[in-house]
């Protein structure tokens, strides 16, 4: 009965990677597909370029700042979501239309928020006093990866929300109802009653969050392209450049399977603290 599974995932993960792997130790072009080992040669010469390195730097800042950003607004979204009020359904709405709009269609919508003239977000900013000119979110290296985690943080804090609210909703009531009975008041609850209790939810939705973020190229690359000067490159997106756009599908490759170690040894130490905190 997993054959199907087995089958789907060998022949979209499995075969993938295979062919990465050997277009990896290849001199594989797009204008020369013919397949010649050259051992570590595209390996030798990613390390040596300095936008891999300056990509990997922006996966690993990317990363990071997003998934803690995700976790903590999806915990306070969670909250909301299981509060009771009227409206409820239209917030929930609300709360997960980013995650259920295509990624490159939300993306485009946001290209006109940070636009430098035609900027709403700048529009409502001078309005409040806090600027006195448009600014130039995507033309400047900190505003523009500001820019990109913000907007990964908006798409996935809904997915987020979702996993700890099912953490919230686990929790015995009567749990809760023996602190408050206790004088225990919100913020006690929360710091010595839910947020222990969530804890392994809570890890997992940055799991997903991490995982989802690491390997993602599409924000960057609609929003920045990135730029400028590669201030938002990514692993990912400058695998794309240098592999599809940059014609060399060896290059391309070797950038790309250095994801994999890095995306491996962060999961596996996410996945080891969710099954500490649970034997705790």
């Amino acid at each position: 009965m997993l054959l199907p599974s087995v089958v789907y995932i060998a022949a979209l993960v499995g075969v993938p990677f295979l062919l990465a792997v050997a277009f990896a130790f290849s001199d594989v072009t797009t204008g020369d597909p013919s397949f010649d080992f050259v051992g570590f040669r595209n390996f030798t010469a990613v390390f040596d370029d300095g936008v891999f390195w300056r990509a990997l730097r922006n996966t690993l800042v990317f990363t990071l700042v997003s998934m803690a950003l995700i976790v903590v607004f999806g915990k306070i979204l969670a909250n909301v979501l299981v509060a009771e009020f009227r409206g409820k359904w239209f917030v929930r709405f609300l709360v997960l239309l980013p995650w259920t709009t295509p990624v490159a269609l939300s993306t485009i919508s946001w290209l006109w928020f940070l636009d430098s003239i035609y900027s709403p977000v700048d529009w409502v900013l001078r309005h409040l006093g806090l600027i006195d000119g448009n600014v130039v979110w995507l033309g400047r290296p900190g505003t523009a990866m500001a820019s990109v985690i913000a907007v990964q943080t908006w798409r996935l804090t809904p997915l987020a929300a979702v996993i700890v609210m099912a953490g919230l909703v686990a929790i015995p009531r009567d749990i809760d109802e023996a602190a408050r009975i206790d004088g225990a008041g919100f913020w006690r609850r929360m710091v010595e009653v839910t947020i222990p209790l969530t804890l392994p939810v809570i890890a997992v939705a940055g799991l997903f969050g991490a995982i989802m973020t690491f390997t993602d190229m599409t924000v960057p690359f609609v929003l920045t392209r990135g730029g400028p000067t590669h201030s938002t490159d990514v692993l990912a997106s400058w695998a794309y450049f240098r592999g599809i756009e940059g014609g060399d599908v060896g290059q391309g490759a070797a950038i790309a399977l250095f994801l994999f170690p890095l995306l491996l040894a962060g999961a596996v130490a996410i996945l080891r603290a969710v099954r500490r905190l649970e034997a705790g």
